[in-house]
C-alpha cells in the first residue's frame, strides 16, 4: 500500500498544479500579499441601505464564480464534495463540504497545517480576480479544517485574555497566518482588550495587551 504521507503529497501537488493552469496564472503567487489582500482592505459596507446590498450581491457572486472554478477541481480530482457560499464579516466564505464517506479523500486537499487549504485559497482568489477584475478576499474551508481551527484559537484567545488581565502584562501568542492572526484579534476586541500583530513572517504573531 503507497505511504498516506506520500499519497496525499502527491494528490495535493497533482490538485494545485491543476489549480494553476485553469487559473491561468503561474502557480508562485509571492506577489500577492501574506494573506491575499492589498495592503490596505476595504472595509466592509455596513447597514441595510442600496450600497449594503450591492455589497453582498457582489459577495455572492465572488462566491459563485468561486463555486464554479472549485467544482471543476473536483471533477478533475476525481473528489466528491458538496460547495457551500456564503458572506461572513464582509467576505464572500466559500466552503466545500465531505459528503458521506469524502472527508478523509478532502483531507488531503488541507496538507499539513492548512498549508495546501492556503494555496488553493490564493488560487481560488485569483481565478475570481481573472474573472472579476477586482480583487477578492474570500475565505475557503475544506472539510471544516478552518471551523475547527477557529474554535482551538478562539480557545486559546481566551485563556491568553485571561493571563493579560490577571497579570496586566501583555502576552505574545505562537506564530500564525493571516487567517488564524484575524480570529485571535477579534476574540481579543470581543473582549474589550487591544492586539496587535508583531515580526514578520513566518514568525508573524499576536501580541495582546492591557488597555
Amino acid at each position: 500500500m503507497t505511504d498516506a504521507t506520500g499519497e496525499t503529497t502527491d494528490v495535493a501537488a497533482d490538485v494545485t498544479d491543476v489549480a494553476a493552469a485553469t487559473t491561468g496564472v503561474a502557480a508562485d503567487v509571492t506577489d500577492v500579499a501574506p494573506d491575499g489582500t492589498a495592503s490596505v482592505e476595504a472595509p466592509a459596507v455596513a447597514g441595510d441601505g442600496p450600497g449594503h446590498e450591492s455589497q453582498t450581491r457582489r459577495l455572492e457572486e465572488e462566491g459563485e464564480v468561486a463555486a464554479d472554478y472549485l467544482e471543476e477541481l473536483l471533477d478533475i480530482a476525481d473528489l466528491d464534495g458538496d460547495i457551500d457560499i456564503d458572506v461572513d464579516h464582509g467576505r464572500a466564505a466559500v466552503a466545500i463540504v465531505a459528503e458521506d464517506g469524502s472527508e478523509r479523500w478532502l483531507r488531503r486537499l488541507v496538507g499539513a497545517d492548512g498549508g495546501v487549504l492556503d494555496a488553493l485559497q490564493e488560487l481560488t482568489r485569483l481565478a475570481v480576480q481573472a474573472k472579476t477584475g477586482e480583487r477578492s478576499r474570500l475565505m475557503l474551508d475544506i472539510a471544516g479544517f478552518r471551523e475547527g481551527r477557529r474554535v482551538e484559537l478562539t480557545a486559546l484567545a481566551v485563556e491568553a485574555i485571561g493571563r493579560v488581565r490577571s497579570q496586566g502584562t501583555p502576552v505574545a501568542l505562537e506564530p500564525m497566518n493571516p487567517f488564524e492572526r484575524k480570529v485571535v484579534h477579534d476574540a481579543v476586541a470581543a473582549a474589550g482588550l487591544s492586539s496587535d500583530s508583531d515580526g514578520v513572517e513566518p514568525t508573524r504573531h499576536v501580541v495582546i495587551r492591557p488597555v
